[in-house]
């Protein structure tokens, strides 16, 4: 099975400030956005990535720059990144560019946090679309993956918060009213492998620790019984 690690873009100069930034144009990542997309870029600088599909928006764009400009030992060369607004932003509609403060005392606000699924934004998207289109997008996007590069596959999607969430309800088989259970922070990495029988959710919200095994052979394709050998630590060096 291929290998599809969810990267949330770092963090916004919107994320700084409490505001929704939603699909508005021209928001970019600050300063620590950038060095915590260098950070994730660094990270998954030993593992050989055959691809990398982004949103569209600004912020996404700058982190798989920030992955890609690590990618010196790609197995099939420069990887361009493949743009999809199949996993853009959640379409807040009249939500979009307001502060998270205000929108709490919305009477949408504790539908979003308790029953996600009902939620529909004004103007905007319900968020079980939302969830069904980043989903389709990321097995699609994995199947063809896996169809030309082998089970071996490794490949990056770089996404928004609600939508990873989102990726990963599904994939742990969670219904999306549980979804806000996840955390996904910027520039975190999840791991999931779409197997036959089952998605295989490897890791979730990380921001550090080695990533060297993805180059290893392909996991197997059924659940290990008792939990399996898993992998092995890297090897660390005494001076």
């Amino acid at each position: 099975m291929a290998t599809v690690i969810l990267v949330r873009h770092g963090r916004t100069t919107a994320n700084a400030t409490g505001v929704l930034a939603g699909r508005t144009a021209g928001v970019r990542l600050d300063d620590v956005g950038r060095a915590q997309a260098d950070r994730t870029g660094e990270r998954l600088a030993v593992v050989p990535l055959v691809g990398l599909v982004s949103s569209p928006l600004e912020r996404c764009r700058q982190t798989s720059k920030a992955i890609l400009a690590r990618q010196a030992e790609a197995p099939t060369g420069p990887i361009t990144p493949v743009i999809d607004k199949a996993i853009t932003e959640c379409d807040y509609g009249d939500w979009q560019g307001r502060k998270l403060s205000e929108l709490a005392s919305e009477d949408l606000w504790k539908v979003v946090q308790t029953q996600p699924s009902a939620a529909a934004f004004p103007g905007g998207e319900a968020m079980h679309a939302m969830q069904a289109r980043a989903v389709a997008a990321i097995r699609r996007h994995d199947a063809a993956f896996e169809a030309e590069h082998g089970p071996g596959a490794v490949w990056v999607a770089v996404s928004h918060g609600d939508v990873i969430k989102s990726i990963l309800a599904d994939a742990l088989g969670m219904h999306l009213d549980l979804f806000q259970r996840i955390g996904v922070n910027p520039a975190s990495v999840s791991i999931v492998r779409y197997g036959a029988s089952r998605p295989d959710v490897v890791s979730t919200n990380t921001d550090a620790g080695d990533l060297s095994w993805l180059k290893a052979a392909p996991a197997p394709a059924d659940a290990q019984v008792g939990g399996g050998a898993g992998h092995e630590a890297p090897v660390t060096t005494r001076s």
